[in-house]
């Protein structure tokens, strides 16, 4: 996540060395945020970048926009099957280990994966998605509501983590009940390797344990719907068939699960990143805050500042050349989105936080065959929650340090403390 202190860090830094250059350590994420400064001079001196390090599976570093762009829309050239991300390897080197699978569209390719997508890409276009907007204004709107009265709280446990996990457990017709869990289950699922979300001795055991809890849970309620049919998406995909066939159960239980988790955690940290920008940029938030016009501009400066995917990976399926680097068939690109989004080739002030810059052209709900399915739902979430916060928070500012997941796949605040005062809705 983009703070000041970052920016400052950034414009300061002058050199590094190519041998200890870390932008993939959970831990340097956790400490510092994102290494906005190792990107820059990536971006500069080596935009294609061998990571050869100590328990790490080697991978090509991809920092600037052209390349991503032009690796990300040649599917066939570049899949995305074998390898989801760059991970160290004491995190469980590609995510879950061999006697755990999943299979979701993150790490499907052509032709299965818009067979999967096609399944639900109706269901989130902007009309469709649309329609939940007074659904989403209400929960917001009830979130607030409950901590109008205070002074203080944690922003991230209190009120960006409730909107978005709410409203796809209101998709999914998940029971209200049951939400808490949803919750726990994303953290673990995405945080496994950071000890607040641990279960177990390692990230693995702890992502062995919530999917296995999650896969149990929605395959109760798959044979539910697949009884009693209904609206929500849990049954549009219990009930969906590719080639006449129902989705195989490691399919249709990934799909799910990858929605869930996919659901929360990105419009989750986009809130909580974005919030923390109008903080430590007041006089955007005074810009917002009288002129509502600037919504949308400043949704999609708040997800190119935040860049909540830090990297996906893509393999080689035959030998190819990237900006001059040729890249051998089998071996992996790591595409750092993040640094997409401050390329100064693509970006007039790249580190200056402007609600109302235009045009936008951030890479951060990626581009080509996997642009993000779900893009729709979370620009309307976002565009209600800073409506709702412009018309209503007068004041906000940080009461102590905010505390960062662990990881370098997402980018994440776990905890956030403000001092604030909100208006009654009425009031505003």
């Amino acid at each position: 996540m983009e703070t000041q202190a970052a920016s400052d860090r950034v414009v300061s830094a002058t050199e590094f060395s190519l041998d200890t250059i870390d932008i993939i350590s959970p831990d340097h994420y956790q400490k510092n945020g994102y290494p906005h400064a190792e990107w820059t001079y990536l971006r500069k001196t080596r935009p294609v970048f061998y990571v050869d390090r100590p328990r790490v599976d080697p991978f090509w570093a991809i920092t600037k926009a052209a390349d991503i762009k032009e690796i990300s829309v040649q599917p066939r050239l570049w899949l995305n099957g074998p390898r989801l991300a760059a991970f160290p390897l004491d995190e469980g080197a590609d995510g879950p280990p061999p006697e755990l699978p999943l299979k979701h569209l993150l790490n499907m390719d052509p032709p299965q994966h818009g067979e999967y997508r096609t399944i639900l890409s109706r269901y989130f276009t902007p009309r469709s998605v649309r329609a939940l907007e007074p659904e989403v204004a209400n929960i917001t709107a009830k979130i607030l509501d409950d901590v109008m009265d205070r002074e203080q709280c944690d922003f991230v446990t209190e009120i960006s983590s409730k909107v978005p996990v709410a409203v796809i457990a209101e998709m999914l017709g998940v029971p209200r009940p049951d939400w808490p869990t949803l919750f726990r289950w994303t953290n673990e699922i995405i945080g496994g390797g950071d000890p607040e979300f641990q279960r177990g001795k390692d990230a693995n055991e702890t992502f062995a344990q919530a999917r296995l809890e999650m896969f149990t849970y929605f395959t109760n309620l798959v044979e539910e719907r697949r009884k009693h049919p209904t609206g929500d998406v849990t049954s549009i995909i219990a009930n969906a068939k590719i080639d006449g066939a129902p989705l195989p159960a490691l399919e249709l239980l990934s799909y799910l699960l990858v929605l869930v988790v996919a659901g929360n955690e990105t419009t989750r940290n986009a809130t909580s990143g974005g919030l923390l920008a109008l903080i430590e940029n007041p006089e955007q938030f005074r810009r917002l805050k009288s002129d509502p016009t600037l919504i949308k501009s400043a949704v999609e400066e708040i997800v190119r500042w935040t860049s909540p995917v830090i990297q996906f990976t893509r393999t080689a399926t035959s030998d190819t050349v990237v900006r001059g680097q040729k890249i051998r068939a089998g071996e992996s690109v790591c595409l750092f989105y993040p640094s997409a989004n401050r390329d100064e080739d693509v970006f007039d002030q790249p580190f200056k936080f402007d609600i109302g810059r235009n045009p936008n052209p951030h890479l951060a709900f990626g581009i080509g065959e996997h642009f993000c399915l779900g893009s729709n739902l979370a620009r309307l979430e976002l565009e209600v929650i800073f409506r709702e916060l412009a018309k209503r928070l007068e004041r906000a500012e940080s009461a102590g340090p905010l505390e960062r997941l662990r990881s370098s796949f997402v980018g994440g605040i776990k905890h956030m403390p403000i001092r604030y005062k909100l208006k009654p809705a009425a009031a505003a």
